[in-house]
């Protein structure tokens, strides 16, 4: 397998599949990104680790699960010891770079405007650093969605043109180099700020209705229903999808990743460049808005483009499950990087030369809460699901809890819980979501997660229940933990205690 020793990755803010041309809307202008699908591999069933900025993101620049880096909601940091892929490959001799939106320092929706350590602090810009070089007055304009009203905004006071400028700085200065560069745009999330034409050529525009928008969610979890409230007592007939800025800015991204793979095409044109979105957004699906707990195919699948000269076909199209999981381990292996045990994830190399390769049996999700500084989400909501490419199983640990067939409903509005004809299916996927969990340690675990109403074989609560234990085994940062019995350094990682 031939191996790189540069790397782009671009990532936007809340976009489903279904805002990008290439995967089946003509009424989405994304020429940028239709055209890296046509020179690479367009991932169909691509899931975020949970459909919140913040964990989404620590899954996918740490390459463990955010139950197991602590960021299992926005505002909360990583810790000490918990490494980032950045951290990782710099020790290694790469140069490496972001640019763009962080959300893992556990600071408010901004940053702290503090370069963390793996990445190179002249090319850090988050986006208080971003906030930090504009007036009082002006931080209030790049707030306000209303500014894209005003005919004097350019591009070059968004957000996102400032970040395509740095990146094209860095790609011009160090393409020599052995690099990871990433760039991380906050658009098209609100705000939704973006100059003429973007801001007007959606102004008509209504987002095509699927038929889940008339979902009334009965037999779903109590939770989703407290979340769609009022729409649940709305003339779905007569909803309409006009988000004009929304979109607007989504084809606005999407011209500045065209400037920053132009870039790539002149100064290191055979670098491997990945493109994904943290999440997705509900769109009215489900009498559902935003995201938040819940599995959902909106909100937790997203779009995954691979292009790799020489070594991934074009107009390609990878049908299995992938996960955010799975990009750090990919990253290292394609760099030639030793993968560490630490690592959740898996290498999809090997789907990245044959899309045909399926590498995950299943991969999985979840959800602990939206975020610790707002109150107006839904609190602490425990969600574990898996999902094999067929059926999706989601455990709601407070309310109820769902399993879909996505080939035959692939709009996921039949509930099929309780469906004696899939219970093998649903308690085959039950025990490999109580595995991982047990696995990789998740400090959330116990009983109540097995003896759910449905699971009538499960066994009795106990005060130990699984008794399983995992030290951490970051053998490359600490040294080899000690047994908790013996106080001699442990053997086997993962075991009874």
């Amino acid at each position: 397998m031939r191996r790189t020793h540069k790397v782009v990755l671009v990532m936007v803010d809340t976009q489903r599949t279904d805002m990008l041309g290439c995967y089946g809307n003509p009424g989405m202008k994304t020429p940028s990104l239709d055209r890296l699908a046509a020179e690479g591999i367009r991932f169909d069933r691509a899931y975020t680790c949970q459909p919140v900025c913040g964990p989404a993101r620590a899954a996918m620049f740490t390459g463990t699960f955010p139950h197991s880096s602590g960021v299992w909601a926005n505002s909360m940091a990583l810790g000490d010891n918990v490494k980032t892929i950045g951290q990782r490959l710099r020790d290694t001799g790469i140069h490496t770079a972001y640019v763009g939106k962080w959300h893992l320092d556990g600071g408010d929706y901004f940053g702290l405007g503090r370069c963390p350590d793996g990445w190179d602090p002249d090319y850090w810009f988050d986006m208080r650093s971003h906030l930090e070089t504009l007036s009082d007055e002006d931080r209030i304009r790049s707030r306000t969605t209303s500014t894209n009203r005003d005919p004097s905004l350019t591009a070059d006071f968004t957000f996102g043109h400032r970040v395509s400028d740095r990146a094209i700085d860095f790609l011009e200065k160090y393409a020599a180099d052995d690099f990871l560069l990433v760039v991380s745009y906050d658009e098209p999330h609100g705000p939704c700020l973006c100059p003429r034409p973007f801001s007007e050529m959606y102004r008509d525009y209504e987002f095509p209705k699927s038929r889940n928008v008339w979902d009334t969610l009965e037999g779903k979890p109590e939770h989703q229903r407290v979340w769609a409230g009022h729409r649940l007592e709305q003339d779905r007939d007569a909803v309409t999808i006009k988000r004009p800025d929304f979109f607007g800015c989504n084809a606005f991204v999407d011209s500045e990743i065209g400037r920053v793979i132009e870039a790539v095409d002149h100064h290191a044109p055979d670098a491997l460049v990945l493109y994904t979105a943290d999440h997705g957004d509900m769109l009215e699906s489900h009498c559902l808005s935003g995201k938040g707990p819940a599995m959902y195919d909106e909100i937790a699948r997203v779009p995954f483009i691979v292009r790799w000269p020489g070594v991934s076909p074009d107009a390609a199209i990878c049908p299995h499950p992938v996960s955010h999981i799975d990009l750090a381990p990919t990253i290292m292996d394609a760099m030639d990087v030793p993968i560490p045990k630490l690592l959740e994830g898996r290498s999809l190399l090997e789907t990245f030369q044959a899309p045909d390769v399926r590498q995950n049996d299943v991969i999985f999700m979840e959800f602990g809460r939206y975020e610790i500084d707002h109150d107006t989400f839904g609190g602490f909501q425990p969600v574990r699901a898996c999902f094999d490419g067929r059926y999706k199983l989601v455990v709601n640990l407070l309310t109820s809890d769902e399993l879909y067939d996505l080939e035959t409903d692939p709009d996921e509005m039949v509930n099929r819980i309780d469906s004696s004809e899939h219970a093998d299916i649903r308690n085959r996927l039950h025990d490999r979501i109580l595995d991982w969990m047990n696995d990789t340690r998740d400090p959330f675990r116990g009983y109540d997660w097995e003896r759910r109403p449905w699971r009538t074989d499960a066994r009795p609560a106990t005060w130990a229940y699984t008794g399983m234990t995992r030290q951490r085994e970051n053998e490359e940062y600490e040294p080899r933990q000690l047994d908790y019995d013996t106080g001699l350094p442990m053997t086997d990682a993962v075991r009874k205690k």
